[in-house]
C-alpha cells in the first residue's frame, strides 16, 4: 500500500493551514497536495496515513478513497460499492457503519442511498465467503464514508475512527467546550504555531515569518475554561504528537502492522522536548481552572503550562515582555444566559456561564484593561460578532474567517497600544513579535 489516495477533511477556512501541516508531517512538497474546499487531498503511503493520524492537529479524519465515479441512481451507487474489494480491508467477522453526506445530490433519500452501500458491502462478503459482516451504528470496527455531489459518488474508508479532535486527554470540561482542532487552527492562523501563510492574492512578506513558538514567544489565554487552547499550545511547545494518547480505526484494518505503528509512536516520543515557549492560562471560575489542571495532567503538559484563577478584567500580564493573547470568550449561541448571577460572572470573564445581551460592557472594559496594561501585546479573539471591534473600540489589523461547529466566526487580531488603538505606543523598545 505505497500509493493511497487520501483525503483529510477540516473545518471551513482551515484548508491552507492544513495543507502546510500535511506537507510538514508527510515530507511531501506542496505541489503534490491538492487543497480543496473542506480539506486536503494527496497520494501517499499507508505509513503516511498513520503519521497523519498521529500528528495532525487540524484535520478531522484521514480518509482512504476507494471509489470516485459518476452516478445517476441508487443502483449506480450499489454497483460502485460492490466493485470495491472490501475483503482486502476487513473481515466478515467485523462490524461496519456507513455514513453519507451530500451536496446538491438529485437523489430523494440519503437513507436509501446509505442502505444501498450497506447492501453492496454485505452482498460482496456473502458472495465470496457465505458470511456477511454485521452493521453496528454505535461502536463499529470499520467506518465507511460516502459523499455525493450533483454528479459524482466518492467512497472512503475511515482510517481514523473517532474524529481527530478527540485527543484522549479531555475528560473534565465545562459548557460548550472549544474543539481541540479549532484551538489548533486559531494557533496556526495567529502565526504562533506555524509561519504566517499568505492568502491567495496577498503579497508574501519580504522576510519569511518564523512561528511564534520557535521564537519562544509566550502565549496567554485569560478565559481558558477547561484549558483547550493552552493545552494544545503546550503540547505544540513540547513537540508532542496530538494522537499519542488514543486509538485509531486503522488498528482494526487488515493492513495494520503493529510493529510499524509502535515505531512511529516511538519516533514521536523521541521528538518531545522541553517547552520552547511559556504558556499561561487563567479563568475567573476556579472550578474551570481545576478542570484545566486535570486535563493538563492527562495531556502530559503540567510542567509546560502555568494555570491560575483570576478575573480577565483584573489579571496583569503573566510575563514581562509583550506576547500573544488567544481568547475564545463565551457568547450567546454557545451558552445560554445564566441569569443575574451569571450575568455578573460573565461580565468578569467566567467561562461556565452565559453571554448576556451583546456583552458590550464586558468587551469595552476588557479593551480598556488591555490598552492600559498590555501595551505591545497582540490579542486574537474568536467571536461570531462581526461588530466586536467596534464594541471594543479597537481597530482590528486582521480578521480570519473560521467556523465553530455550525457558527460562523471571525478570529480578530488586535495590536494593543497604550490609551488608543490609533496612536503608537511611546514606551520602551519592545522585542519583535511574530506577524
Amino acid at each position: 500500500m505505497n500509493s493511497l489516495q487520501l483525503f483529510v477533511p477540516c473545518a471551513a477556512g482551515v484548508e491552507s493551514f492544513l495543507a502546510y501541516e500535511v506537507a510538514q508531517i508527510t515530507g511531501l512538497p506542496a505541489s503534490d497536495l491538492q487543497t480543496l474546499r473542506g480539506g486536503v487531498q494527496l497520494q501517499a503511503s499507508w505509513r503516511a496515513a498513520m503519521q497523519l493520524n498521529l500528528h495532525s492537529r487540524l484535520g478531522m479524519r484521514v480518509l482512504i478513497q476507494l471509489a470516485h465515479q459518476p452516478y445517476a441512481s441508487e443502483d449506480d451507487i450499489y454497483n460502485a460499492a460492490s466493485a470495491v474489494a472490501w475483503e482486502m480491508w476487513f473481515s466478515a467477522k467485523q462490524s461496519f457503519r456507513v455514513e453519507i453526506t451530500a451536496q446538491h445530490s438529485p437523489l430523494k433519500s440519503l437513507n436509501f442511498a446509505t442502505l444501498r452501500v450497506k447492501d453492496a458491502i454485505a452482498d460482496r462478503f456473502r458472495g465470496r465467503s457465505g458470511v456477511r459482516p454485521d452493521v453496528d451504528t454505535q461502536r463499529p470496527d470499520v467506518r465507511v464514508h460516502a459523499h455525493l455531489t450533483d454528479k459524482m459518488f466518492t467512497l472512503y474508508l475511515d482510517a481514523t475512527g473517532e474524529p481527530l479532535f478527540k485527543r484522549g486527554w479531555r475528560e473534565d470540561k465545562g459548557d460548550a467546550p472549544l474543539k481541540e482542532t479549532l484551538a489548533a487552527a486559531m494557533l496556526a492562523a495567529s502565526g504562533w504555531s506555524m509561519p504566517v501563510l499568505t492568502a491567495p492574492g496577498e503579497t508574501p512578506p519580504a522576510v519569511p515569518s518564523v512561528a511564534g513558538v520557535e521564537q519562544g514567544l509566550p502565549l496567554y489565554d485569560p478565559c481558558c475554561g477547561s484549558g483547550t487552547i493552552v493545552i494544545e499550545a503546550a503540547q505544540i511547545a513540547c513537540r508532542m504528537a496530538a494522537g499519542l494518547q488514543r486509538r485509531f480505526g486503522f488498528e482494526k484494518l487488515r493492513m495494520y502492522d503493529a510493529h510499524v505503528w509502535r515505531q512511529l509512536q516511538d519516533e514521536a516520543r523521541a521528538q518531545q522536548c522541553e517547552p520552547r515557549a511559556p504558556v499561561f492560562g487563567s479563568d475567573l471560575a476556579f472550578r474551570m481552572v481545576d478542570f484545566a489542571q486535570r486535563n493538563a495532567e492527562r495531556a502530559g503538559v503540567t510542567k509546560a503550562v502555568n494555570l491560575r484563577g483570576g478575573d480577565a478584567l483584573q489579571r496583569m500580564p503573566p510575563c514581562d515582555a509583550p506576547a500573544v493573547m488567544m481568547v475564545n470568550p463565551p457568547y450567546g449561541e454557545r451558552i445560554e444566559a445564566g441569569g443575574v448571577a451569571g450575568a455578573a460572572s460573565m461580565a468578569r470573564g467566567g467561562r461556565e456561564v452565559g453571554q448576556v445581551e451583546d456583552g458590550g460592557e464586558f468587551f469595552s472594559q476588557l479593551a480598556s484593561h488591555w490598552k492600559k496594561n498590555y501595551a505591545g501585546w497582540r490579542a486574537w479573539v474568536l467571536t461570531p460578532d462581526l461588530k466586536l471591534p467596534g464594541r471594543m473600540r479597537l481597530k482590528e489589523s486582521r480578521r480570519v474567517p473560521m467556523w465553530n461547529g455550525p457558527i460562523e466566526c471571525r478570529l480578530f487580531r488586535f495590536d494593543l497600544m497604550a490609551g488608543s488603538a490609533r496612536k503608537p505606543f511611546a514606551g520602551v523598545d519592545q522585542p519583535p513579535i511574530a506577524p
